[in-house]
């Protein structure tokens, strides 16, 4: 029943104001975003749009030239590195070879953490577990198959507890079959620990699979043109179709074989 009173606004996970970075071009020039806490947001924008860049400034890798990023309030240059909690999962797993699947979730969970080894590994176990890695725990990586290594890449990222995980093309590399149990699964975690997502894509099929919010991006310097809620969408093929339409105009800009003037009109 409806009692007539208003619903308590949503707390912000992520607040980007006039981000901007640039190498020999400029790939963001005054990105706004605003994310709330426990949204799954997909970023979907041709290669070399700057979705990696923001995520890598995201994650304190690389430093913006100018503007301002909060995390929970937070402003992001203020926080520690090593304690502020941003999960990263690649495009590839990046584990480490010579550490078993459990010491490398126990790494990050060391370095974030600051937990004895008892609690760290315990956290590991339970990390491996969610993500289906049970009676894995000992396997190195070359062991693995690339699903499987992506999974404990996920472990390791989710076991820092983090207030925002950042997933840039994490499924790109698996076959299709693999790739769709991983989105299922990916979809799963999400529902069962209200962890706020990132995630880059620049698939439309998976953005929408996947996203409660879907962002389509431009051509370099990136901008949002459009914003999608998957499930509120009551011609989702309609919406497909759209996008891919506008998707392709952007990567026929990125690539220079047209011109922003002759460019879909949003």
């Amino acid at each position: 029943m409806n009692t007539g009173a208003p619903a308590a606004p949503k707390s912000q996970a992520l607040v980007i104001r006039r981000l901007t970075k640039r190498y020999v071009v400029s790939v963001l020039d005054n990105f706004d975003l605003t994310v709330d806490d426990g949204e799954f947001v997909c970023l979907l924008g041709p290669n070399g749009c700057g979705k990696t860049t923001l995520l890598r400034i995201l994650a304190g890798i690389e430093t913006p030239d100018s503007g301002d990023v909060l995390v929970h309030g937070s402003p992001l240059h203020e926080r520690n590195r090593l304690t502020h909690r941003i999960g990263y999962v690649f495009q590839e797993p990046r584990l480490l070879p010579w550490k078993s699947v459990r010491d490398n979730v126990m790494l990050a969970i060391k370095n974030v953490c600051r937990v004895d080894s008892s609690r760290s590994r315990s956290l590991a176990q339970d990390f491996l577990r969610l993500v289906g890695l049970s009676g894995f725990e000992d396997y190195f990586p070359n062991r693995l198959s690339g699903g499987m290594q992506q999974r404990a890449s996920i472990a390791r990222a989710l076991a820092v507890q983090p207030e925002l995980l950042l997933m840039d093309e994490p499924f790109s590399a698996l076959d299709p079959e693999n790739r769709r149990i991983l989105q299922d699964e990916l979809l799963r975690i999400w529902r069962e620990t209200g962890v706020t997502v990132l995630f880059v894509t620049h698939s439309v099929d998976e953005a929408f699979r996947l996203a409660s919010r879907v962002l389509v991006l431009s051509a370099r310097p990136t901008r949002i043109l459009l914003e999608i809620r998957p499930d509120r969408e009551t011609d989702v093929h309609t919406t497909k179709q759209r996008v891919l339409e506008i998707f392709a105009e952007q990567v026929r800009l990125q690539q220079g074989l047209t011109t922003q003037a002759q460019a879909v009109t949003i």
